[in-house]
């Protein structure tokens, strides 16, 4: 299925590209999120028009994903978990958890979603978070995992 881009996704491609994309992908995520329409004859001279206004719009959060990037890139955070006395987790550490964290000590939203752990936090220790805050925009945080009991 034919689709055209209304925002810059990394590694499918930029503003205004047509891309063949499988129907589900297409229909589930890319149009219900509105980051692409169905390219027809009218959708692609409307992108046209507005192309330099969603770039604008693009350039606006790329600005504000530095920002938060400047503020957060490389920093530490620390999270208390129940833990057994092999040093392991009840449960693990999701990113939604590491977004609540975020947004109480910097005071900042990130969406779960784009929160990747390089791998999962199920025990004590420190380990590292990329944050996807923009397609040209990575930050990478620790979380370092400490046990409840130790306070």
């Amino acid at each position: 299925m034919k689709v055209i881009l209304l925002e810059n996704l990394r590694k499918i491609g930029s503003i205004g590209d047509v891309i063949d994309v499988k129907r589900g992908f297409a229909r589930n995520y890319l149009i219900s999120k509105k980051k692409a329409l169905f390219a027809s004859q009218e959708n692609i001279k409307e992108v046209e028009k507005i192309k330099n206004e969603l770039s604008k719009k693009d350039q606006e959060k790329k600005k504000d994903a530095k920002l938060i990037d400047e503020k957060i890139n490389n920093k530490e955070y620390i999270v208390k978990k129940l833990s057994t006395e092999n040093k392991e987790l009840y449960g693990s550490v999701k990113p939604t958890e590491i977004s609540k964290i975020l947004k109480e000590v910097e005071k900042i939203d990130i969406n779960p979603s784009s929160i990747q752990p390089v791998k999962e936090i199920k025990s004590i220790g420190t380990f590292k978070v990329v944050l996807n805050l923009h397609p040209e925009i990575q930050s990478q945080i620790s979380i370092k995992v400490v046990s409840e009991e130790n306070k």
